[in-house]
């Protein structure tokens, strides 16, 4: 490896600590509402290059009351660890005594939700709301770190709109009041999830603090789009969400790059459809056969991104009720998929999943997006 390549992996790939939490990756699994559960995590873990996953948000007054729904997202197992649980909630008090609950359970460290910009729990005064407040965050990031001796991390985004950038000023408050670290997701509570992340943004979030790890996110849906977030922002990790979705590799591949400069194989076809069937059969361990398959409705079109053309998959998976169903699913799959293949049972070139705006578009024939794709040592794709 050339020396440009240790001192990339010096700067880039590193071990971090969160007041006393020891991480042996800088690379985080993001909490994404209805994905990130216990199945997942697990799943995930196994492949490699992440050490922290965080759960799906909590409603703090729900955990406080036992509520089987809460319960159930912050259940874990020994393979699933550490582990940082999501908290939404607008009362100091209530969020202290949710996170002592958490630290009595032993997770290893509570972050609070200041980023969704969903409208249900935007009313509730949580999530993004809390960046118009400053002050008031600060309050309960402080009574949070009053109340236990695990770390308290915060996830926020820019700011309400282009009109009110306050994570900088945020997250120094949020320093003040004892926040072991802040993950910043690059857009704005205006913008959604459309658009593209603010690097800039982020970068004026990790110059304003002085001693607490940043922790970037957004759009990451390659390794060498993880390392365009540490190389232009300056952060001290990084945190994927939806990209982990279209390919669970990307931690260990990511941990890959940083650490040699070399671009590891892809996952083959088989491997795919594999993880896919380990993560259904965790699905359905925890919910049970036909719960377990109707919530992996809603994922496997995911996984189905990066397989090529797939909307015979796609529409036969939406009606699976068990594991036999998804399993003959991928047997018809596997037939009709043999047409986009060349005769070493490659996609031919105008069938490979092409990267848009962040995400990947399907490519069926005669559906192929006609986009530009960078190429050369400074590729982002």
């Amino acid at each position: 490896m050339a020396d440009a390549d240790h001192t990339a992996a010096d700067r880039f790939l590193r071990p971090l600590e969160f007041k006393g939490l020891r991480l042996r990756s800088n690379l985080f699994l993001s909490p994404l509402a209805g994905y990130t559960t216990l199945p997942f995590r697990v799943v995930i873990r196994e492949l490699g290059g992440l050490d922290l996953c965080t759960t799906d948000l909590v409603n703090a007054k729900s955990l406080l009351m036992r509520n089987p729904k809460a319960m159930k997202l912050v259940a874990t197992c020994p393979e699933d660890t550490p582990l940082a649980v999501q908290l939404f909630g607008a009362d100091p008090a209530e969020m202290a005594d949710a996170a002592k609950m958490l630290e009595e359970m032993g997770i290893a460290s509570v972050d609070v939700n200041m980023g969704c910009p969903v409208r249900k729990v935007v009313k509730t005064g949580s999530g993004s709301l809390l960046m118009t407040d400053p002050d008031h965050a600060a309050r309960l990031i402080r009574a949070m770190v009053e109340a236990v001796r695990i770390p308290v991390t915060a996830k926020m985004r820019l700011g309400w709109d282009s009109t009110r950038i306050t994570a900088p000023d945020l997250a120094r408050r949020l320093e003040d009041a004892g926040v072991a670290a802040v993950f910043v997701h690059g857009r704005t509570r205006a913008q959604g999830f459309s658009g593209h992340v603010d690097l800039a943004g982020i970068r004026s979030v990790v110059r304003a603090v002085r001693t607490i790890p940043v922790i970037g996110n957004g759009d990451i849906t390659t390794p060498a789009l993880a390392r365009r977030m540490f190389e232009e922002t300056g952060c001290h990790g990084v945190s994927i969400g939806r990209g982990a979705f279209y390919n669970p590799w990307i931690f260990r591949q990511t941990a890959a790059l940083l650490s040699t400069g070399e671009i590891v194989p892809e996952p083959s076809f088989e491997d795919r459809l594999a993880f896919m069937v380990r993560h259904l059969d965790a699905m359905i361990r925890f919910w049970g056969e036909e719960r377990g398959c109707v919530q992996f409705r809603k994922i496997a079109p995911w996984y189905a991104r990066l397989l090529g053309p797939s909307s015979y998959f796609r529409k036969r998976v939406a009606t699976m009720r068990t594991r036999a169903d998804f399993l003959e699913v991928l047997d018809g799959y596997r037939e009709w998929r043999k047409r986009f293949l060349d005769e070493n049972g490659e996609l031919l070139p105008r069938y490979r999943p092409v990267p848009v705006g962040g995400a990947f578009a399907d490519t069926e024939a005669g559906d192929a997006p006609s986009i530009a794709v960078p190429r050369g040592p400074n590729a982002i794709w």
